[in-house]
């Protein structure tokens, strides 16, 4: 998985229209089993939730090889690296909670959808932090919002020179009524308040276990699914 930032003078939707035409084609052509692009577009620019520790993402580029060493990677690294400004990579171990539901090659997939990147804070060791947000966060997370799919991937190391420290990378999709509105976000009838605090309440006292409230970055994105790794021949 590789986290991208345009540059600061380059137009969103340049670039977003860049990685999803000219880059999408040459990667896979690269020989890649699979491609999806998460792009911070105009589609999701009402968002009212983003969190940075740093610079924000401008897009996280998926996709997946037969093997870390493939000469493909190389490929694929040349031409993100050519793309974009700065780019990072990370070897991912995929788990999928909820399953996103299938959509058209190379079109925009519905709703959004939130990137999160995760530290995992000194005061947990890594076996800890991975029980407490895979083993019981999930539920949590899935029960008190309205997401209708959801990807964890837990890095593993990673995979080119200088890349930010980041244990995790989660995709989460969300109707589009919940970029701005809370009471869709959190899956209750508009208005209540009471549901709404119970709800908001549940989800941060979860993620305060595995320290998901520290270093975190959280980006809306649009979700576009090139080439899927799973299709049929």
């Amino acid at each position: 998985m590789y986290t991208l930032w345009a540059a600061p003078s380059e137009d969103p939707e340049a670039f977003a229209s860049a990685l999803l035409g000219p880059v999408a084609r040459e990667v896979v052509a690269a020989g890649v089993r699979g491609l999806q692009v998460n792009v911070a577009d105009g589609s999701v620019a009402d968002a009212t939730v983003r969190i940075a520790s740093g610079e924000p993402i401008s897009a996280l580029v998926s996709v997946w090889l037969d093997s870390v060493a493939a000469p493909e990677r190389t490929a694929v690294e040349d031409v993100l690296g050519a793309a974009a400004a700065r780019i990072a990579g990370y070897l991912v171990t995929e788990s999928v909670p909820l399953a996103p539901p299938a959509g058209q090659p190379g079109a925009r997939d519905e709703g959004f959808a939130q990137i999160s990147l995760l530290r995992r804070p000194s005061s947990l060791d890594r076996e800890n932090w991975l029980e407490n947000w895979q083993g019981r966060h999930t539920a949590v997370a899935i029960e008190t919002q309205s997401t209708f799919g959801y990807v964890q991937n837990a890095v593993v190391r990673a995979v080119t020179p200088d890349a930010p420290p980041t244990d995790a990378i989660v995709e989460e999709l969300f109707p589009t009524a919940a970029l701005s509105d809370p009471y869709a976000f959190y899956d209750v009838a508009a208005g209540d308040k009471p549901a709404l605090r119970q709800r908001v309440h549940a989800m941060l006292d979860s993620v305060a276990t595995f320290g998901g409230q520290e270093g975190i970055d959280v980006v809306p994105t649009s979700r576009y699914v090139t080439l899927s790794p799973f299709a049929r021949s």
